[in-house]
C-alpha cells in the first residue's frame, strides 16, 4: 500500500529533537496512489489548506483543478474516480502529542468528494485537518516542482526528504517503513533489496535529483549481510536553473542594463524594465533623463519616465546653409521623427487595450469566491517561467504589467470570449 509520509512535528525543546530523532511524529497515508492522484492530494490540500481548521468543506472550480493536476480538462470520468481513490484512502497516525503522550489515530483522507455545476466540493475530518495544518506540510507542497515529477515513486520520495532539508538527513528508516512510503509493501517482488534498489531506490533518487530543489543521497545499514535500514542525505541543489534567477535572453549584456545598473538601478528591476517596455524604449528614456540636469532620485525619475512616456519638447535648431547633405540629414530625421510617432501610437494603443484587459480581467477575478481567486492564483504561479515573473505578479497581483500578455492569454483560456468586445 502506497504512503505519503507528511511530518507532524510541531513540538518544541526536547520533545520536538527526541521525535525528529525517533521519527515518529508522521501521518501515513496508505492507498495506492498513483502519479496524478498524489498530486491531486496536495492540489487539494493547498487550496484549503489556509481554511483547513475553520472551514467545514472546501471548493475548487473543476476545470482548474483537472488543469492544475495534469488531467484533461473536459475528463471528468478520471477525476471522479480520483476522487473516489481519495475517499478510500486511508490516512494513518501514531505520533506525541503536546504533551509527550502517545496518541494513534485513523480517517479515511477525505471525508467526501463531489463534483456538482463545474465545481469540485470536499472535505477532511476534523481529526485528520488538524494534523495536515502544519506549515511544514504546505511548504513542502509545490506545484510547480511536482509538474517535473513523471513517476510517483520519485515525488513520494522528494515529499518526504524536502522536510529534512535543513537538517541535512531523513534520519534511518527500516525496509519496511521505505517499502510502505514507497507503497511497494506487500509485495513479494520488492522483498528482495535487490529488487527494491534497482526497480525503486535508484530511479526514485535519480528523479529526485534531475526534477526538483534538492539533491539526495542514500545510504544503508546492514545487519550482517542483509541491508536493514536506509536514510538519504540531502542537499539544496544549486545547479537546477530553474529554480534560479533567469536570465536565457542575455539581458544583462544589453547596453541598456549596464547604463540602468550605472544609474543605480537595482538587477531585478532592471530586467523588468527592459522586459516591458524593450530596451529602446528604456535607453529613450534614460537619454531624456541624462539631459534634465542633476536629479535627486534617478530611479525614481526612471520610473515616472517610463510610466509617463516623458519626451523632450519640440524646439527650433539652426538651420545650416542647405546642401544635399543636410537636406538628406533632414529627411532622415524627419523620417526617423515620424516612425517614432507611429511607435508612440502603437504603444499608446497597445496600452489602452492592455488596460481594457487588465479592467476585464479585475472585473471576472472580484465575481469569483475566495478558494476560486486563491486556486487561480496558484495556477497561474504555477505557469510562470522564471523568478522575475513570479516575484512581479507576487508584487502586483493579476495587474502585473511585466506578465500582461501570460495574464491574458490564462483567463482567456478559463473564459473563452473574456476579451471579445461584445462579451
Amino acid at each position: 500500500m502506497a504512503q505519503t509520509q507528511i511530518d507532524m512535528d510541531n513540538l518544541t525543546g526536547p520533545l520536538r529533537r527526541e521525535t525528529v530523532k525517533k521519527n515518529v511524529a508522521a501521518i501515513h497515508i496508505s492507498g495506492k496512489l498513483s502519479l496524478l492522484q498524489r498530486k491531486l492530494s496536495n492540489v487539494l490540500l493547498l487550496n484549503a489548506y489556509d481554511a483547513l481548521t475553520s472551514a467545514q468543506s472546501h471548493s475548487i472550480d473543476a476545470r482548474t483543478l483537472a488543469m492544475m493536476v495534469g488531467y484533461n480538462s473536459n475528463d471528468f470520468d478520471t477525476l471522479r474516480a480520483s476522487l473516489r481513490t481519495l475517499a478510500e484512502t486511508v490516512a494513518e497516525w501514531d505520533m506525541l502529542d503536546e504533551d509527550g503522550k502517545q496518541e494513534w489515530g485513523v480517517s479515511s483522507l477525505l471525508s467526501f468528494a463531489k463534483l456538482k455545476n463545474g465545481v469540485c466540493e470536499y472535505a477532511y475530518s476534523p481529526a485528520l485537518a488538524q494534523k495536515l495544518h502544519d506549515p511544514k506540510i504546505y511548504a513542502l507542497i509545490n506545484v510547480h516542482i511536482q509538474r517535473n515529477f513523471s513517476s510517483g515513486h520519485g515525488l513520494a520520495l522528494y515529499e518526504n526528504c524536502y522536510r529534512f532539508v535543513r537538517t541535512g538527513s531523513t534520519g534511518w528508516w527500516s525496509l519496511e517503513t521505505f517499502r510502505k512510503l514507497m507503497g511497494v509493501d506487500g509485495s513479494s517482488y520488492y522483498e528482495s533489496f535487490k529488487h527494491l534498489n534497482a526497480k525503486i531506490i535508484k530511479p526514485a533518487v535519480a528523479e529526485v535529483n534531475k526534477s526538483s530543489d534538492i539533491e539526495i543521497t542514500p545510504e544503508f545499514q546492514k545487519k550482517g549481510r542483509a541491508v536493514t535500514d536506509i536514510r538519504f542525505l540531502i542537499k539544496e541543489n544549486p545547479q537546477l536553473a530553474m529554480f534560479q534567477i533567469d536570465d536565457s535572453d542575455g539581458t544583462r549584456n544589453l547596453p541598456v542594463y549596464k547604463a540602468l545598473i550605472a544609474q543605480g538601478v537595482s538587477d531585478r528591476l532592471a530586467r523588468q524594465w527592459i522586459a516591458e517596455h524593450g530596451p529602446d524604449y528604456v535607453s529613450e528614456k534614460l537619454t531624456y533623463m541624462k539631459g534634465q540636469g542633476s536629479v535627486k532620485s534617478k530611479v525614481g525619475y526612471l520610473t515616472a519616465a517610463l510610466r509617463d512616456d516623458y519626451r523632450p519638447s519640440s524646439g527650433v535648431e539652426p538651420v545650416a546653409a542647405p546642401s544635399d547633405a543636410a537636406l538628406q540629414r533632414a529627411a532622415d530625421r524627419k523620417a526617423q521623427a515620424a516612425e517614432a510617432d507611429r511607435d508612440l501610437q502603437n504603444r499608446r494603443v497597445e496600452r489602452a487595450e492592455r488596460g481594457r484587459k487588465f479592467a476585464i480581467v479585475a472585473d471576472h477575478v472580484a465575481r469569483r469566491n475566495p478558494t476560486q481567486r486563491d486556486a487561480d492564483k496558484r495556477l497561474f504561479m504555477a505557469s510562470l517561467p522564471d523568478d522575475l515573473a513570479r516575484e512581479a505578479f507576487r508584487a502586483h497581483g493579476w495587474n502585473s504589467a511585466l506578465n500582461a500578455s501570460a495574464i491574458f492569454a490564462f483567463w482567456e483560456d478559463l473564459a473563452p470570449g473574456l476579451f471579445d468586445a461584445d462579451s
